[in-house]
């Protein structure tokens, strides 16, 4: 890859990961509509780790208070409430992992094409536009239960299709469940350390054993991804309360409109 490449995909990845457009269309795209040569799974893993690095930074009172309260709580038989979301994280997060080892395969091998981009990024705008206009808008991470929870992460599963984008399937979920805005997003971000976390780890492994690995790239696109993520999560919740998805479905809206013209175009 030459830097420009390295540069648009590091800052893509970092941006998308936590905005509800789909990380992962934005990391395919390129290489179908610029005709960029694919960037590896190398430097798929960097760009994650990046993203789970300005995730664990950005939250990291929270991400120390839940794994002392969820482990602590087996100690004194009582939860608080920060050790009880960390076990609905934990029980979130199951649906994506068992969807992952069972479909990723098949995902990789039917489901990487602009057609399934294009139709995912338009119907899940639509759904999420839906449910940020009628969602109750009421409750706070407080109130979430497991029951809530798990159905967050059933949705959470669906992400694995290229185009649905993990932040914006989960959010869609809560805010469908009567979760506030912040609410929402604050939940889908601490999700999504386990779950960057577990693909992270998975495509380490698929790297072992090669040497294909280019490790200025690796750099920097650790450092890159990881700064555009830290500020995106930083601006995302300072301002999503008063913005709403409405400009975010938009997107979507307009970029799967633009990948079906450029479709029929060919």
């Amino acid at each position: 890859m030459d830097i420009l490449q390295i540069v648009f995909l590091s800052l893509i990845q970092g941006i998308t990961e936590f905005l509800p457009i789909s990380s992962s269309a934005h990391l395919i795209l390129p290489t179908q509509v610029l005709g960029w040569p694919d960037q590896g799974l190398a430097f798929d893993v960097a760009v994650h780790f990046g993203s789970l690095i300005a995730v664990i930074l950005y939250f990291r009172k929270d991400v120390w208070h839940l794994i002392r309260d969820g482990l602590g709580g087996f100690k004194t038989g009582q939860f608080s409430d920060e050790g009880r979301l960390a076990w609905l994280i934990v029980l979130a997060t199951i649906p994506a992992g068992l969807a992952g080892l069972v479909f990723k395969d098949f995902v990789e091998t039917h489901l990487r094409s602009s057609a399934v981009i294009a139709t995912t990024t338009i119907v899940f705008g639509v759904l999420l536009w839906w449910a940020d206009v009628g969602g109750k808008r009421r409750d706070e991470l407080g109130k979430l239960n497991w029951k809530k929870a798990l159905m967050i992460g059933g949705a959470q599963a669906l992400a694995l299709i290229p185009g649905t984008s993990r932040s914006g399937i989960t959010m869609t979920a809560a805010l469908m469940l009567g979760m506030k805005r912040e609410a929402a997003a604050r939940f889908s971000f601490l999700m999504s350390i386990p779950v960057i976390a577990l693909s992270a780890l998975l495509l380490t492994l698929e790297l072992l054993g090669t040497d294909s690995v280019v490790w200025g790239d690796i750099i920097l696109g650790v450092v890159l991804s990881g700064i555009s993520a830290y500020l995106c999560i930083h601006f995302f919740l300072q301002f999503i309360s008063r913005i709403g998805m409405a400009p975010f479905a938009i997107y979507r809206l307009l970029l799967g409109g633009a990948l079906i013209w450029m479709i029929f175009a060919r």
